[in-house]
């Protein structure tokens, strides 16, 4: 099979990196001309990949990356990553220098942050920061304008920093009531308007708003998980204005095959008894891979049949109530499409009583990720998609 060759297991996520490109396409063309977009790529793509995600995403318009952590921006850019990267979380004062040296954008919040940081930077180097103003989040963030103010002036008198840009993060952008949401963009304008001097940067926005408000689109957007082909919620499905691709899957394949007795039993505290004699197939994946307790019960494709999983999922493990009779080394697929049938992410998340933005966050690293590029398998170089 194509998927297979390139790991040790039979377990596997796929990633279409032609779904991705569209969905960046997609934003791009329903966005003015001079909106950017930031492409979001913290915690390793949403467990697409890192790299890869962001490659694809700036071949297809994005000018801009984004991740949490120095430790994400930093693994990018020794991956050959050279555009621009915004760290959206805090970091330490004391840590700015590896920030200049990997020309990595910094998010701000204080003044106390700024002044802290003079003593890590030297009076040759320059910083580019973000400011973070929460407007209503609750996280991070200068709260008031005064706060705003007092951090722009720091920028302002000394040339280390270089005060690029200031953004927002919206609570409720992909509710349908937009109450609160108009309430934070009217602070934010507000704070934005006292500044001294615009920065280069003025963003707001994620998936939701970009997908929905123009008016808050500034001059750049955060895209996230609209990039992956997945609504930012299921209250939002409806007033999606562009096609998304949905990029992941993951699927195995079935390692054994047992006919049971009516009376058998199946895995651990004996909760599944079979009814009559029927066929039990043993798949490689268990929560140890995300693929969690909670998921019992939830159905997988399998010869094309919807079937569910039987029996406490293991760590490793699963069992599955086969329609009949299906040979070892059949694929089973647990996300994805399969014949006629389709398993959404969102099915997954609803499953698990979450968003499914936790849905392939949560599938861990020891499941192989590969990925598909014009409609087959690509082998990866470095940080160059071949095929």
């Amino acid at each position: 099979m194509e998927e297979q060759g390139f790991f040790y297991r039979d377990t596997w996520a796929v990633v279409d990196l032609d779904c991705i490109h569209a969905n960046v396409a997609s934003v791009k063309k329903h966005l003015p001309q001079e909106v950017d977009i930031i492409a979001v790529v913290k915690a390793n793509a949403y467990g697409h990949g890192d790299v890869q995600v962001a490659e694809t995403a700036l071949g297809a318009g994005a000018t801009y990356l984004a991740v949490a952590f120095m430790d994400e921006a930093i693994a990018l850019r020794n991956k050959g990553i050279t555009a621009p990267i915004l760290i959206l979380g805090a970091t330490r004062p004391e840590d700015v220098h590896v920030a200049v040296k990997f020309a990595i954008t910094i998010t701000v919040f204080q003044k106390e942050w700024l002044e802290a940081a003079k003593e890590h930077i030297n009076i040759d180097q320059r910083l580019s920061v973000h400011v973070k103003a929460d407007t209503g989040m609750g996280r991070i963030g200068a709260r008031n304008v005064a706060e705003l103010k007092a951090i722009e002036e720091i920028t302002l008198e000394d040339e280390r920093f270089n005060l690029e840009g200031v953004y927002t993060h919206f609570a409720t952008a992909d509710e349908l009531d937009e109450t609160y949401f108009q309430q934070q963009l009217v602070l934010f304008e507000n704070m934005i308007g006292a500044l001294v001097e615009r920065p280069r940067y003025i963003h707001s926005g994620n998936s939701a708003v970009a997908l929905r408000f123009p008016k808050a689109y500034f001059n750049a957007v955060r895209v996230g998980i609209a990039m992956y082909g997945l609504t930012p919620s299921i209250e939002m499905e409806s007033e999606i204005p562009i096609p998304l691709r949905e990029a992941f899957s993951l699927r195995s394949q079935l390692i054994h095959v047992k006919k049971l007795k009516k009376g058998d039993k199946v895995s651990y505290g004996a909760t599944y008894e079979s009814d009559d004699e029927e066929w039990i197939g043993t798949i490689p994946i268990g929560y140890a891979d995300g693929w969690i307790r909670k998921l019992q019960g939830q159905e997988v494709l399998v010869a094309g049949t919807r079937s569910p999983i039987v029996g406490r999922i293991c760590m490793d493990q699963c069992m599955i109530r086969l329609p009949y009779y299906v040979p070892v080394g059949t694929t089973v697929t647990l996300i994805g499409g399969q014949e006629d049938h389709f398993i959404s992410v969102n099915e997954i998340a609803s499953k698990l009583d979450t968003i499914n933005y936790e849905v392939p966050c949560i599938i861990a690293n020891r499941v192989p990720r590969l990925y598909k590029k014009g409609g087959k398998i690509v082998h990866l170089k470095n940080s160059l998609l071949e095929d």
